[in-house]
């Protein structure tokens, strides 16, 4: 029985502490935290295995310990998550990257106003694969290429926007996995100060 309740108050006191260290966690890493450990406070387990961090288990551990635990993995979580949104940013650069493309390849082709033009086959093709609405007709007048123009025009312009929001979280997720990383720094620090000064005094 005393075995149980000291878990139980292991477990609810290093939440109570490492939920207020200070670092300013993004909604999904505080609600993995708080999940992995039970919102009861009667896990002795800590884990985001299904966001690639490995689990934790907090019994057996000195305070100390377990504190570093919780900060080490809100730090890997939070790395986690700032590889994917870099790879989201990179994602949208190469889309917006295609889609100039092509719209510089119908300006090259486009008609004088008035006139008229063969579509090339693979430039049909690369249209289509990439959602815009071709016409049918292989000869097509200039106020459709013109409309071809503008739908790649769209999707630039709201692919441009999405980049905006993109950059604001990719630095928000930036400076709080630095953030965690310092107080995980800071607090490894401070435990070596805390031991080497117990043993100085046993001296």
């Amino acid at each position: 029985m005393f075995r149980v309740k000291a878990v139980l108050t292991l477990a609810g006191f290093v939440v109570g502490i490492a939920g207020g260290i200070g670092i300013m966690l993004n909604d999904d890493a505080s609600d993995s935290i708080r999940n992995a450990i039970g919102a009861s406070g009667t896990s002795n387990a800590m884990g985001v295995t299904s966001m690639g961090v490995s689990s934790i288990d907090l019994s057996g551990m000195d305070l100390e310990t377990a504190l570093l635990m919780v900060q080490n993995q809100r730090a890997n979580l939070l790395d986690k998550q700032l590889q994917d949104q870099i790879n989201q940013v990179q994602s949208r650069n190469q889309e917006v990257s295609n889609y100039a493309t092509l719209k510089g390849r119908l300006q090259q082709l486009q008609p004088v106003s008035g006139a008229s033009a063969v579509l090339p086959a693979d430039l049909r093709n690369d249209l289509t694969k990439a959602g815009i609405k071709v016409p049918e007709a292989q000869t097509l007048k200039s106020a459709e290429w013109t409309n071809l123009i503008a739908q790649l025009n769209e999707r630039i312009d709201s692919l441009s926007n999405s980049q905006q929001m993109d950059m604001l979280r990719l630095q928000s997720l930036s400076n709080k996995r630095n953030e965690a990383f310092d107080v995980m720094t800071n607090f490894v620090k401070k435990m070596q100060e805390s031991r080497s000064s117990i043993i100085g005094n046993m001296r």
